[in-house]
């Protein structure tokens, strides 16, 4: 092992060290001011505008130092060239996040300034699904773009993009194979910020469940279902399948509640007393307030009772209490509308009606069906006039 030669190790640190010191000094600093500017003028463009290019610079600053002091150093051209290029790559790695992350807040920007925390929130939503939606393609681009060429600046990668482009028709064909999934979510998410089938905070049905969209990323749509749980759907999904929106257009929707009751319903008073009902309910919009019989049946009629509201959720708890509120007035103010099953009954009278009386055996008997002599007619007859008490002697002859 040859000796170490420290004057040239000192020659070679010293430089290096001084850039990292100084390096590290403007590293702390810009964090500091970051800091500062974050928590005095929280909110304001300038601050937001520190808080993007800092933790970015934080990083470049050294790297810029020690690219001027590996000039300065007895190394090698050959470890000069190296180290010059793996500090250029991270340069530029350092302003691919850069900008990123400037994407990201003019992401956070749009979304301030359009907040859905608000009653009629339809242009809102558009404004922010197109934000996140492109938002995140943008990223993603700029992230790709900056690491090919990072990976571009080695000659080894040079001759085998070189290589590829000239076997382009096969190597095509498997990675559009292999990369449809994602080129699909890709294409899908930009359909879906310029089309807008959905948008964040939509009411959907999708796949039978009810819920609204929580979350539109570049791969995939969180659905948040009604009883809390979440429904990660794929974008390319929302694209080749139908399912049900009910915002598309407005948040206004009509919603329904069906009775069954008797045919003595008194459908005025129902009618009347629908109208109460949504008068009093602050939740119902003030456009619909119909009562209808809708079909009728053997033994009961079908009442249908249409309101609207201002949205679907309102709706839905609008439709349960004209249902239970209307039950509750028809118990008490007008219990014959109920269903009820009937039957006919036949009573018996004290006064019932005279019996006839049967007709005799001779009239009853099928002719040839038998032959009776003499003997057995006489012995029928005593036997009738024995039982009702008329006994008669047979005359002899």
């Amino acid at each position: 092992m040859p000796p170490i030669d420290w004057q040239q190790f000192a020659a070679i640190a010293w430089p290096l060290l001084v850039a990292l010191a100084l390096g590290w000094i403007v590293r702390t600093a810009l964090l500091a001011l970051a800091r500062r500017v974050r928590a005095r003028s929280a909110g304001r463009r300038y601050a937001r505008i520190v808080e993007v290019i800092a933790m970015p610079a934080a990083v470049a600053v050294p790297l810029f130092f020690l690219s001027l002091a590996v000039v300065g150093t007895p190394l090698s051209d050959a470890w000069l060239a190296r180290i010059q290029h793996a500090l250029a790559i991270g340069g530029l790695l350092c302003l691919t996040w850069l900008a990123v992350r400037a994407i990201g807040a003019i992401e956070r920007g749009i979304l301030r300034r359009h907040p859905v925390a608000v009653a009629d929130n339809l242009e809102a939503r558009r404004i922010q699904t197109q934000a996140r939606v492109l938002g995140r393609v943008a990223q993603i681009m700029v992230w790709l773009v900056g690491i090919s060429i990072a990976l571009m600046t080695f000659p080894a990668i040079r001759e085998l993009g070189a290589t590829l482009l000239a076997s382009a028709g096969i190597i095509g064909l498997v990675a559009g194979i292999a990369a449809k999934p994602v080129f699909g979510n890709l294409i899908a998410g930009l359909q879906i910020a310029l089309a807008q089938p959905i948008r964040l905070d939509d009411v959907v049905i999708v796949d039978g469940e009810w819920g609204r969209i929580e979350e539109i990323t570049s791969a995939y749509v969180v659905v948040r279902v009604w009883d809390e749980r979440r429904l990660v759907v794929p974008l390319q999904w929302f694209v080749e399948n139908p399912f049900q929106n009910w915002t598309r257009t407005s948040a206004q929707l009509l919603g329904t509640a069906f009775l069954w009751l008797d045919y003595r319903t008194p459908m005025a008073a129902v009618r009347d007393e629908l109208k109460r009902i949504c008068r009093d309910d602050e939740r119902w919009d003030g456009r619909v307030c119909v009562a209808q019989v809708t079909e009728t049946e053997q033994s009961t009629i079908q009442v249908r009772l249409l309101v609207s509201a201002r949205n679907s959720g309102d709706l839905f708890d609008l439709r349960c209490a004209v249902r239970e509120q209307m039950i509750c007035f028809l118990h008490e103010q007008h219990p014959e509308a109920l269903p009820r099953l009937r039957a006919d009954l036949a009573r018996e009278t004290e006064a019932a009606p005279a019996r006839t009386a049967p007709p005799p055996v001779t009239d009853t008997h099928s002719p040839g069906a038998e032959d009776i002599n003499e003997a057995d007619v006489a012995i029928r007859a005593g036997r009738h006039n024995a039982e009702h008490g008329q006994r008669r002697r047979p005359r002899l002859e």
